[in-house]
């Protein structure tokens, strides 16, 4: 719209479509968007032309030029920062059709996986060929930068090509397999059933020129970059249609780097035990290369017992370049723990919340419990305890959690949680932080959620290789409930200055020289005793201390809420009054002097 208004408000499509330095399907499929919501008109003339609906054009004044794949401008949404990426999914999202989208995410990203692998591929095929010709083909020269083998038929080269054969569904399919047979750690990743009769060749054949466009002309690093976000928002975008299931898989973007940077992992073994589609991993790496580290800086480790959310998983850090060993058995890790002798340096987990049947019945002597059996009709205090025993010596974990486990006595959960505080039999106490969420923040639930920050060793700690202050005296509660931002009718995000709030906060409260000194802020945050919390048996709940009004059954009494909202709708009745009276005043006065 911008460029379209920069050229007078209509513009011929080849023209149009020049100025945006966008690809054809592309440009057509954001150009029919926007002509089916009235947005922009069509118009005649040799090759076609397109104009500003008149009460859009009245909107824009001297606007600058912008291209989609213009240097990157942060933007709010579900994972992306392109600036395109939200129109290229709506785009995608059209061709759907009918097709559900828990089923036809895997239509997508699969294919978006299989362009960046290509693009990859090819940026190293042409490098080789230009310096060293006799090792285009050999595979060792790929695999030593990180790359996989593509043979030529799995080449999106090939399937642009063949994109309006009828046979187009087989050849990705032959693609997929082709692909998982010359690289072993893609067997049995890759989704492989294209070539079913339920998805339509020409609906495949679109969807790939759309995708072709997805980072043209890019150099290596950017374009995997680029491929890399329009995945992650894809994967977003995806979660927020499928409403609870798309939960299951993914955390939103802005939970995620709240945790990852209060526990800043820059260097050293991630792990996350229950890892959906690997987003926590995705912002640890961010995190690393935003402060000056490398990808590799960090070892990443996962586990997950939904079998297509790994396949999510594995392609997902695969874009990204990201070298991880994820595990996946159908058990999960309570039942067969696939890394029982790791011990991370950061654990960032969103398990399931309030989970009954996790099996714990037949868990009632496991070594990780520590600090109590957990009870056999909820998983959250059997989560806490495995990242717990996960745990390097100097180990943090960020975990994110219902509130009711900040709060419940049922089945023995106090006592656990008095033990995590307090410490039992010689293992610590290991609570450190507890941050109160807003609501509206997850796909996948309304049920109001916390993020406990679980630290090994509270008698120092490290941050970036400098020790911390001894913190075994007390706790830091954190209520952000008052924070965020509506991004849409249902859903609300934190900004990157809420953000930078919550984690500075945290940082100044452990003694990090570099984030200033820490102070008590009534109604945010309090660093409160272990006494204090003794006093309030044991609750964690952060409105308790930093002074905030309650949530739920701690509310102020119905009677006293009542007569306050009853005493302010009376007086503004009374200011309703005053001013009617005022109105009709005046008003008599004009008609008596005409």
């Amino acid at each position: 719209m911008a460029v379209l208004g920069g050229l007078g408000g209509s513009a011929g499509n080849g023209r149009l479509r020049e100025a945006l330095d966008w690809d054809e399907a592309v440009y057509n499929a954001v150009k029919d968007e926007l002509i089916a919501g009235g947005v922009v008109t069509p118009g005649r003339g040799r090759g076609g032309s397109v104009a500003l609906a008149g009460a859009v054009e009245a909107r824009i004044a001297a606007p600058a030029p912008t291209a989609p794949r213009a240097k990157p401008a942060r933007a709010s949404g579900n994972g992306g920062d392109l600036g395109f990426e939200a129109e290229l999914f709506k785009a995608a999202d059209k061709l759907r059709g009918n097709m559900e989208p828990s089923d036809y995410k895997h239509v997508a990203l699969g294919l978006i996986f299989l362009k960046h692998i290509s693009d990859s591929f090819e940026a190293r095929h042409a490098a080789l060929l230009a310096d060293y010709p006799e090792g285009a083909e050999d595979r060792d020269e790929y695999a030593a930068e990180n790359v996989f083998w593509v043979p030529p038929r799995a080449r999106w080269s090939h399937l642009q090509a063949n994109a309006k054969q009828p046979s187009i569904g087989k050849m990705i399919d032959e693609a997929m397999l082709a692909l998982e047979k010359d690289n072993e750690n893609l067997k049995g990743v890759l989704p492989k059933d294209y070539a079913r009769p339920a998805l339509n060749a020409v609906m495949l054949g679109e969807l790939i020129d759309l995708i072709s466009g997805i980072a043209l002309g890019q150099g290596k690093g950017e374009a995997r970059d680029v491929l890399g976000r329009v995945y992650e928002y894809f994967l977003g975008s995806f979660a927020g249609s499928e409403g609870k299931r798309g939960g299951e898989f993914y955390t939103p973007r802005s939970v995620v780097r709240v945790m990852v940077e209060m526990i800043e992992p820059f260097r050293g073994r991630v792990y996350d035990p229950c890892c959906g589609s690997g987003g926590m991993f995705v912002q640890s790496e961010k995190f690393v290369e935003l402060h000056g580290g490398r990808i590799g800086d960090i070892a990443v480790y996962g586990q997950e017992s939904n079998y297509t959310t790994w396949r999510l998983c594995k392609m997902n850090l695969a874009v990204r370049g990201i070298d991880a060993d994820i595990k996946w058995n159908s058990e999960g890790s309570f039942h067969k723990d696939e890394l029982r002798d790791l011990r991370a340096d950061f654990i960032l987990a969103n398990p399931p919340f309030n989970i009954s049947d996790w099996g714990g019945d037949r868990l009632r002597e496991d070594v990780r419990w520590k600090y109590g059996t957990p009870p056999a009709g909820n998983a959250n205090f059997a989560w806490l305890q495995h990242i717990v025993h996960h745990l390097a010596p100097a180990g943090i974990a960020g975990v994110v959690l219902a509130n009711g486990s900040m709060s419940s006595t049922q089945n023995g959960e106090g006592a656990i949680r008095q033990a995590l505080i307090e410490g039992v039999s010689g293992a610590p106490g290991v609570v450190d932080c507890i941050v109160a969420l807003p609501g509206q923040l997850f796909y996948s639930t309304q049920i109001p959620a916390c993020l406990w920050f679980l630290a090994r060793d509270r008698s120092n700690g490290i941050a970036r290789n400098a020790k911390l202050r001894d913190r075994r005296g007390e706790i830091l509660f954190i209520d952000a409930r008052q924070l965020g931002h509506m991004v849409d009718r249902t859903r609300k995000e934190f900004s990157d200055a809420d953000i930078e709030k919550i984690a500075r906060t945290y940082h100044a409260w452990r003694g990090e020289g570099d984030a200033g000194s820490y102070e008590d802020v009534p109604g945010f945050c309090k660093a409160a005793s272990l006494e204090e919390i003794k006093a309030h048996g044991f609750v964690l709940t952060p409105g308790r201390y930093v002074g905030a009004a309650e949530v739920g059954d701690e509310d102020a009494p119905f009677a006293d809420r009542f007569a306050a909202l009853k005493a302010k709708l009376e007086k503004q009745f009374a200011d309703s009054d005053k001013l009617n009276a005022f109105i009709l005043h005046n008003l008599a006065k004009v008609t008596k002097h005409g």
